[in-house]
């Protein structure tokens, strides 16, 4: 049986499989038979990114759906973290998003979320590859699903992000640039902020099917940084092309990323008595001086597998309310079920104008280990445990860092890459230990 799934749902190059109309069909009406073993009255809601090929995959899933007997609402283009929402506020049996998230616009791919809004379980997935490996047979004529399109659904999406905010504080005197990366937040960030007071400047809100990703959003932000610069904005504030991921910009045109803007909501909830558990997750990624910053504090770290599933998973586990990685994925579990950009941003902007520091200021209080990341493409599985060459130079160079440093070697969940990662306190050590791992990968 093909394993699909990977950390983050199923993605993939547009027009190699499966990332094809023809998977497309047969994964929709797999899900849909899948879902309609367990309940009578089954319908789901599907939303896409901005990406040319959502037109053809939407389409897809659709016609795969209604031939498995199940009802579907239409979301249009629509936040990943949105879909979550509005499953549930539409009772829908499960939600589905179109999107590849911070990749460009040649790839796309799919995520599903269960009725609570929730990620689908592994147990789940395992139920629609068994069921992908299964000839596709039609539902009867007079059980075909029917579909409708949800016309409302962006204004619902907009009351709910407002309503996560503290309405007594004022944003009037922040002046904020936003990068909608071309992707799914570029009809809903501006109203957002705007209406919550804020002096906003909308950047990179014009998709036109393929610019999604393309030098801008959270995953290049020079564009950001310029703007805010020049427009001596305080602060800038960058999602990527599905809006589940943030990371700002200070008044400086410096980056804070995932687990900082983690920390700085970490330590203000802790300060005022909101932090559940005195708990936050990280994942294996979080630098070494985020976790020495909540140790500092009193504040109990547990880390997850990279991957908001994983950091959700554990949050969950462990009756957490708060969890992030450095990618810009922060979960704060009390407002939502999922990764928010526009929501994290917003808890964000709250410390600043309650704590009267600028995000600068805020940042300064903890101090990141340097830390090196390198790529190594490959199109083959390798096996890095059974790399002797380098297992054993990721040993010594373990032994020399000690306590002030560390080593991660990890396959990415989500593109044909090997991920190394090297922490130490100075960016020299770091940066020839990650190239010297690197070197041995080829």
């Amino acid at each position: 049986m093909d394993n699909y799934f990977g950390t983050d749902g199923i993605r993939g190059k547009v027009g190699v499989s499966p990332i094809t109309a023809d998977f497309f069909l047969k994964l929709g009406w797999a899900v849909g038979s899948v879902l309609a073993q367990k309940k009578s009255q089954t319908s789901v809601v599907i939303g896409k990114d901005t990406r040319v090929s959502g037109y053809l995959f939407e389409s897809a899933l659709e016609a795969g759906f209604l031939s498995a007997g199940v009802d579907v609402g239409l979301l249009g283009p629509m936040p990943t973290p949105a879909v979550a929402y509005l499953t549930q506020t539409y009772g829908a049996t499960a939600g589905v998003v179109i999107s590849a998230s911070h990749n460009h616009f040649q790839d796309n791919g799919v995520k599903f979320f269960c009725a609570n809004g929730f990620k689908f379980s592994s147990k789940v997935q395992e139920e629609i590859e068994k069921r992908l490996s299964q000839p596709m047979q039609s539902v009867d004529s007079k059980n075909i699903g029917k579909a409708v399109r949800h016309e409302q659904s962006l204004g619902r999406y907009i009351d709910f992000c407002k309503l996560s905010f503290d309405r007594t504080v004022d944003l009037s005197n922040l002046k904020i640039v936003i990068d909608c990366a071309n992707g799914a937040t570029y009809h809903i960030a501006q109203n957002v902020f705007s209406e919550l007071g804020g002096k906003v400047k909308i950047i990179n809100n014009k998709p036109d099917g393929f610019n999604i990703n393309l030098a801008c959003g959270a995953t290049d932000t020079k564009h950001l940084q310029q703007v805010v610069l020049e427009n001596k904005a305080d602060l800038g504030i960058a999602f990527d092309g599905d809006g589940d991921r943030l990371i700002m910009v200070d008044g400086k045109g410096e980056l804070t990323d995932g687990d900082e803007l983690t920390f700085i909501i970490g330590k203000a909830w802790q300060a005022q008595n909101r932090l559940k558990n005195n708990l936050v997750v990280g994942t294996k990624m979080t630098n070494l001086g985020i976790r020495q910053g909540y140790k500092d504090l009193g504040i109990n770290f547990i880390e997850a597998d990279v991957g908001d599933r994983f950091v959700l998973e554990k949050m969950k586990i462990n009756d957490a309310i708060l969890g992030g990685e450095g990618s810009g994925h922060i979960i704060c579990l009390d407002k939502t079920t999922s990764g928010d950009g526009i929501i994290a941003a917003l808890q964000v902007l709250e410390v600043i104008i309650k704590s009267k520091k600028t995000l600068a200021e805020l940042k300064s209080e903890v101090t990141k280990y340097h830390q090196v990341l390198i790529n190594i493409s490959t199109q083959k599985n390798i096996n890095i445990s059974e790399n002797s060459t380098l297992q054993q130079a990721k040993t010594e160079i373990e032994k020399v860092l000690g306590a002030a440093g560390r080593v991660l070697i990890r396959p990415s969940g989500t593109e044909p890459l090997i991920r190394i990662m090297v922490e130490a306190k100075d960016q020299i050590s770091a940066q020839q230990n990650a190239e010297k791992l690197a070197n041995i990968l080829g």
